[in-house]
């Protein structure tokens, strides 16, 4: 009798062990479907003003793999960058959309135009005047880049520099 009331209750303990291991996976197939800034969640859609202050709608779904690049005028490490971004824009702008964000709220505007002035990018430069999609994308560093599929989702979430090689192989996993 005894034996008989101990099988039952590893049978209830396994089963309950086995419903919960159910739910938390059905929780982490659906975590896309909310959107934060981070890997693996979709991204969240802004709209800011570019250089000439049209309004572009960025973040979300789209037909190619997104990259966003948060970047400041001051920021060494930024402008090191900058070449590479531009190369790569030029490489792969059949399946690569890359947009600037320029933060400008703890930059100066006059000098975000200087910069991309003198770096000649041609690809989208928004202007995060007020500072809203730097906070809600939680950017403290410059630069910080986010790679977001053609679902919208965030694959990749990179602070400091990259070599161009590594984006590289970055933007073939996830195009």
């Amino acid at each position: 009798m005894k034996r008989a009331w101990s099988m039952a209750v590893v049978i209830v303990i396994l089963t309950l062990l086995a419903i919960h291991q159910n739910q938390t996976g059905a929780v982490r197939s659906s975590a896309a479907a909310e959107e934060k800034p981070k890997i693996g969640y979709l991204a969240p859609s802004f709209e800011l003003p570019d250089l000439s202050d049209r309004t572009v709608r960025a973040g979300g779904a789209s037909d190619k793999l997104t990259m966003i690049n948060f970047w400041a005028s001051w920021c060494g490490p930024c402008d090191l960058e900058a070449p590479d971004l531009q190369a790569l824009h030029e490489r792969h702008a059949d399946r690569l959309l890359l947009i600037g964000v320029n933060s400008t709220k703890y930059d100066r505007e006059r000098d975000a135009r200087r910069f991309v002035e003198e770096h000649e990018l041609t690809f989208p430069i928004l202007m995060d005047r007020e500072g809203a999609v730097t906070e809600l994308y939680k950017v403290s560093q410059f630069p910080t880049t986010l790679l977001v599929d053609k679902d919208g989702v965030i694959r990749e979430r990179v602070v400091g520099v990259l070599s161009k090689t590594q984006w590289e192989a970055l933007i073939d996993k996830w195009s």
